[in-house]
């Protein structure tokens, strides 16, 4: 049979990159020059660094056009902000500060030490320099919101042993919210214990600066204090201020009873400074992987012999993958693209990424003759690797792009920095890296030392010293080869292809997928906002204490008629609009026993005791306006001109304890909306509440997810069918991408990282990278000459067993840094890039070759005679990458038109 050939691409393309690497090799300074220049030009983006920062978490976490935006546009249109504050009512999570306070060693906080440490601890808050909280809280009938635990005792702590406090409820305050970790009374309502207080203090939004420098005042109040241990209790940091706050007498054991008492606390403003924080804590971190990529890229290219070995030629490949980076960043950054903060991991993937291609460069600049021309063996250079990194940057950057489809900015900002930054480092890798290249050769050419340029003796085997080199085969007129070349083909191909180690193989593959599948279905969807924040911080212990303490119950979530023609008057309409509540009533999530709070219900029994008909439509109108300015209602009713245009309702709800349980609530709440549409009488109804703005990512992620994978699988089919003309070989690619994502999103699941904004792009990502190892590991098997499916494997695994080796070694060195980074989005890259390239290397190394040898009739190819093996010249074209010499091995990396690149 005839073998399929790609020579249609392949030639023209080649034959391009073959002038170009001429050209490059006749005027090596003229592009070095050029491309520095670009460099530090489009690098002057970077002065625009600070105002393209985007960081804002709801913009940049949450789905662009989630519905949840949408239904908070309709109730900020229908209930605009009112003068009287009321928690539960708003739109927003509201301006504040928070304090929970439990015991140092869990014990019962009800107790009268406890309380006169909670109470001198308000009393500071509310005290502190500049703008009192008297000055900017929220109001309510002129009076500033207090915290309702307080107002029981009358901030007296000898009372809270004296008080009989009922929970939820007392004297019409919900409790529920303030006091957590409760006990109560057997058959009773009245707490007899309870481990935490929360107190709450809300700001007037609109005085927006002033409330910016209380909380400012408030985390520093907060966060310069010191703990300290005193007669073996620890001082809490909320109540041992530091000497800045003169003003106060310090809280000490030794002047009054030590406290008994631990405090958390948190701002509105706590997750958006944490996550500005959070991204410029990695800035050290990437001298770390520059400095480790440098490394690993000489010691990979390293020789003895002082004259061929390429410590400059390494390290300038890592320098122009930094280039990349400051030209692209700074492109983008002057055409005003967003800075998310997720951009700030793209650097350590790109210099990872980036010095693959000059591994392939280098490694095929050794398959040349020695004795040629500098720009003769760059074009041959250029020839061999050019259509390699062509189209596996194709690859990549297609995965990048493919990104964009996504919802999220944050995601999108990522992929457009890395896919151009990618486009980048091809560029500079073609021109900078490939003139370095040619100006390394004409030292080589002079048998100059590496570090000194000095002329040396030339050598006369391989390797040498510090005062000899320049050594090369005399047979072939090429360097000699490095001794990891020659393992795949001597020592690991023949064990793989081994009878029982196929079968053992195929046994590990089988546990490899088996727990893959069970980590899929223990995957937790949506992004915590306490993960936003570095570790050890502040805003991740509140987080933890309200999770422990004051879970029970959730939000109240709006219930808003936003139709214009319902008729509230109507018996029947009214009837529909019970079922409804019934309905959200009933669901597992909504309190039991305290009914919704509707102004309606309220309204109605107005009329029963006013002795009033309200099914009437005048009367109804007419007595309304009284009623609802009386009865506090007034905000949930839209009611101007004689015409209801919104009204809205809320409906308790409890046990909202992990991401699971807020992504069933949106769902069935918004389900149960649906429903009431569909009623005899329809009540056209919306569901809201400030937290469904980060809930809506449960929406979508998945839907969004599989969406991005299930195209870039497609195009990653078309590329892989255009590089490997056999239909069945193709599959095998596609099924390899399958196997690989699977295995990365089961054990990212049990690795502890959710399904989020962050990991599903690398999803994505792990689509291009593996393509890159299954797709040349099948071409190679395709296009071997060897008689036997067990010699194709080996002859396929000596092409590229290197190469592969080496791009994930690069690839992981670039991102491995960020395994020491306190942020949870860094860390969940690196556990996820690792994961992708682990898996990737694995079964381009081990699963495909042996999976291959069972299919024999993938391709076949007609024996070649000793006398029909290419002669040296045919070694420049296409061919050479897939007729080996039998006194000679295949260049590992240059054996066909395609690389392996991570």
């Amino acid at each position: 049979m005839a073998k399929c050939k790609t020579d249609c691409i392949e030639r023209p393309l080649s034959l391009a990159f073959e002038k170009l690497g001429g050209v490059v090799g006749r005027y090596p300074c003229v592009f070095l020059l050029s491309a520095i220049c670009v460099a530090a030009s489009l690098g002057g983006g970077f002065i625009f660094l600070q105002e393209r920062k985007a960081n804002d978490i709801e913009d940049q976490f949450t789905p662009v056009n989630g519905p949840a935006k949408l239904e908070r546009a309709i109730v900020v249109e229908n209930f605009p902000q009112s003068e009287e504050f009321s928690q539960f009512r708003l739109v927003s999570e509201g301006t504040y500060a928070s304090l929970i306070i439990t015991g140092l060693h869990g014990e019962n906080i009800l107790t009268e030490a406890a309380f006169n440490d909670i109470i001198e601890l308000d009393r500071r808050v509310k005290s502190m320099k500049g703008n009192t909280f008297e000055n900017l809280c929220a109001k309510t009938k002129g009076r500033c919101m207090s915290n309702a635990v307080l107002d029981i005792i009358n901030y007296n702590a000898t009372e809270i042993i004296s008080s009989n406090i009922k929970y939820p409820m007392k004297n019409g305050m919900f409790l529920g919210t303030t006091i957590g970790g409760v006990e109560l009374k057997p058959n009773s309502s009245e707490l007899t214990s309870a481990k935490a207080v929360r107190l709450f203090y809300f700001l007037d939004e609109k005085k927006t600066e002033e409330n910016s420098d209380w909380l400012d005042g408030f985390l520093k109040l907060l966060s310069n204090a010191t703990e300290q241990k005193t007669n073996r209790h620890m001082i809490p940091a909320a109540l041992h201020l530091s000497n800045s706050e003169t003003t106060h007498k310090p809280f000490s054991c030794q002047t009054t009873p030590c406290p008994v008492v631990h405090v958390s606390y948190f701002t509105s403003v706590s997750r958006q400074k944490e996550l500005e924080t959070n991204s410029d804590s990695i800035i050290p971190l990437f001298s770390v992987t520059y400095n480790l990529a440098i490394t690993i890229s000489i010691m990979s290219c390293s020789r003895l012999d002082s004259v061929r070995t390429k410590v400059w030629v390494a390290t300038f490949g890592v320098v122009s993958a930094g280039l990349a980076v400051l030209a692209s960043f700074g492109l983008l950054l002057f055409c005003g693209m967003p800075f998310a903060m997720t951009v700030a991991s793209a650097p350590f993937l790109i210099l990872g990424i980036g010095v693959d291609d000059m591994f392939i460069m280098i490694s095929c600049w050794q398959k040349t003759e020695v004795n040629k021309a500098v720009e003769v063996r760059l074009a041959e250079t250029y020839k061999e690797a050019g259509v390699s990194i062509t189209i596996t940057t194709l690859t990549d950057v297609l995965a990048f792009y493919i990104g964009l489809m996504t919802p999220f900015r944050s995601v999108q900002s990522f992929c457009m920095y890395t896919s151009t930054a990618l486009l980048f480092c091809y560029i500079f890798n073609i021109t900078f890296f490939g003139a370095c290249l040619a100006l390394n050769g004409r030292r080589e050419k002079g048998n100059r030392h590496w570090l000194t340029c000095m002329k040396v003796p030339e050598a006369t085997g391989d390797g040498g010293g510090c005062c000899v080199g320049g050594a090369y085969d005399k047979i072939t007129q090429k360097e000699f080869e490095m001794p990891v070349d020659s393992f795949f083909k001597k020592y690991y191909g023949p064990f793989l292809t081994r009878a029982w180690v196929k079968t053992l193989v195929c046994v590990i593959y089988a546990g490899y997928l088996a727990v893959s599948v069970y980590g899929c279905f223990q995957m937790q969807e949506g992004l915590d906002l306490k993960h936003l924040a570095a570790d050890g911080s502040y805003v991740g212990s509140y987080y933890d204490k309200e999770d422990e303490f004051f879970s029970s119950y959730g939000p109240n979530v709006m219930l808003v008629i936003k139709d214009e023609e319902f008729q509230y008057w109507n018996p029947t309409a009214r009837k529909s609009l019970d079922l409804c509540l019934e309905n959200f009533q009933n669901l597992t999530m909504a309190r039991s026993g305290i009914p919704p709070v509707s102004w309606l219900s309220a309204y109605m029994q107005f009329g029963q005791r006013a002795g009033v008909n309200l099914d009437d439509e005048m009367r109804f109108k007419s007595y309304l306006t009284a009623f609802l300015n009386q009865s506090g209602f007034s905000r949930d009713v839209n009611f101007t001109n004689s015409q209801i245009h919104a009204s809205r309702m809320f409906i308790p709800t409890v046990n909202i304890r992990t991401a699971i349980d807020e992504k069933n609530m949106l769902n069935a709440f918004r389900d149960t909306a649906e429903k009431c549409g569909k009623l005899q009488t329809p009540v056209d109804l919306i569901v809201y509440h400030a937290a469904f703005i980060y809930f809506d990512q449960y929406a979508v992620i998945i839907s969004n997810t599989i969406q991005n994978l299930v195209v870039a699988t497609c195009a990653m089919l078309v590329i892989s069918l255009l590089l490997i003309p056999n239909p069945l070989c193709s599959l095998w690619v596609t099924i390899s991408i399958a196997s690989v994502i699977v295995g990365v999103a089961g054990f990212m699941a049990l690795w502890d990282v959710s399904l989020d904004s962050v990991s599903m792009i690398n999803l994505v990502i792990c689509i291009g990278f593996s393509v890159d190892f299954s797709a040349h590991i099948c071409y190679a098997f395709v296009s071997s000459e060897k008689s036997s499916a067990n010699e194709k494997a080996t002859d396929a695994l000596t092409k590229l067993g290197y190469p592969i080796i080496q791009g994930a070694v690069s690839t992981i060195a670039g991102v491995v840094v960020l395994s020491a980074a306190k942020s949870y989005i860094f860390r969940t890259f690196f556990k996820i890039m690792f994961l992708v390239i682990l898996f990737g290397a694995v079964h381009g190394l081990v699963f495909i070759p042996v999976f291959l040898t069972f299919l024999s009739t993938c391709s076949s190819s007609q024996e070649k005679n000793k006398t029909n093996l290419p002669t040296q010249n045919d070694m420049t074209a296409f061919t050479h990458h897939t007729l080996v010499s039998q006194n000679e091995s295949a260049d590992p990396d240059c054996y066909f038109s395609e690389k392996i690149h991570l």
